[in-house]
């Protein structure tokens, strides 16, 4: 990298940065995060030393850090950003707001969804752009010698966001009689496909939430994973999606049987469809998610911090300003809100 580009943090706070020896290279990191896994939250380290991990590599001159400098680029997760945190004359902060609320200050924000609500507003007021989520860590794809069995149906995530009418005991019942075993993998095995035949990931059966602020990440591990996915009506599914093989989408648990029963009968769709994930998953991975960022640096953050650099301070004042303005509107909105739903 150019000698004259300002420096590019990765910010984890003294107060919940890791204890011990953290990975030097991508290639560790998920034997790291599962070692850590009971004390550590995964997302913000997966968003952050994750990604920190993979642009190193790449040849970016990065620092990982657990304190706020007075200058340069600064990007972090939104739980690790403080709500009153607010960018000096010289810095940039980047919010790696997924889905969280965003950063009231943060001068950019990053999301993992390009229908994210925060990209219907007005870009002068939110500057947010779309990121991919990186593969699962350590991924080891579905056995081969597990050969044309249709056994055994997984859901990889936390439970609570599973659907919860596949919660019950019916629905582990319903594929029993279809002779699928059915388990919610635990997170320390959310790498592991080895064993599995198919996933099925619905967040809810209304349809009028397609959850945009998720990412596709479900489906795209699937793809590496070399199994079929029974998703529900999500718009980044929906997103990556370019022909029926990529996914079966249901809208009801009638529809989910009716998807397995139909993958266990025919053989030659399941076949087209692990055909299909092959050629996807070349598509989407972690080189082009590490070309994404780059791109994303130099043509989005790098600009915008000499822009905020040159900015006066009155000008600086104004921004910081119009978004305390619209974070208490915001909040006041929230409120109004919950007191309507009481009603």
């Amino acid at each position: 990298m150019k000698e004259s580009l300002p420096p590019i943090y990765f910010y984890i706070p003294k107060s919940q940065w890791p204890a011990g020896e953290l990975p030097q290279i991508p290639e560790e990191y998920g034997d790291w995060m599962s070692f850590w896994n009971t004390r550590y939250g995964r997302g913000k380290y997966d968003w952050t030393l994750q990604t920190y991990l993979y642009l190193k590599a790449d040849g970016w001159r990065c620092k990982l850090i657990n304190f706020m400098p007075n200058e340069g680029i600064v990007i972090s997760h939104r739980d690790f950003l403080s709500d009153n945190l607010k960018p000096s004359s010289k810095l940039l902060i980047v919010c790696i707001k997924v889905d969280r609320e965003p950063h009231p200050y943060a001068q950019l924000q990053i999301v993992q969804n390009d229908r994210d609500k925060l990209l219907k507003r007005s870009q002068i007021l939110w500057q947010s752009y779309p990121l991919r989520f990186w593969l699962q860590s350590k991924l080891i794809p579905r056995d081969r010698s597990r050969g044309d069995r249709f056994e055994n149906a997984a859901f990889f995530g936390v439970l609570g966001t599973l659907a919860a009418q596949l919660q019950q005991p019916q629905w582990e019942e319903q594929l029993s009689a279809l002779g699928l075993r059915w388990e919610v993998v635990k997170c320390d095995r959310w790498h592991d496909y080895s064993e599995v035949d198919v996933i099925v990931a619905v967040r809810s059966f209304e349809g009028s939430n397609t959850f945009d602020s998720k990412p596709a990440s479900k489906l795209i591990n699937a793809w590496h994973a070399g199994i079929p996915a029974i998703l529900g009506q999500e718009s980044a599914y929906r997103h990556d999606r370019k022909s029926e093989l990529d996914y079966i989408e249901v809208a009801s648990t009638e529809e989910a049987i009716a998807a397995l029963l139909r993958l266990k009968n025919d053989l030659n769709l399941r076949q087209k469809m692990v055909d299909n994930s092959i050629i996807r998953s070349q598509e989407i991975g972690n080189t082009q998610i590490t070309l994404q960022w780059r791109n994303f640096l130099a043509n989005v953050a790098i600009p915008a911090y000499y822009r905020w650099c040159m900015a006066s301070v009155a000008q600086q004042q104004i921004f910081l300003i119009r978004r305390y303005l619209i974070m208490k509107a915001n909040r006041v909105q929230s409120q109004f809100n919950q007191l309507l739903s009481i009603k």
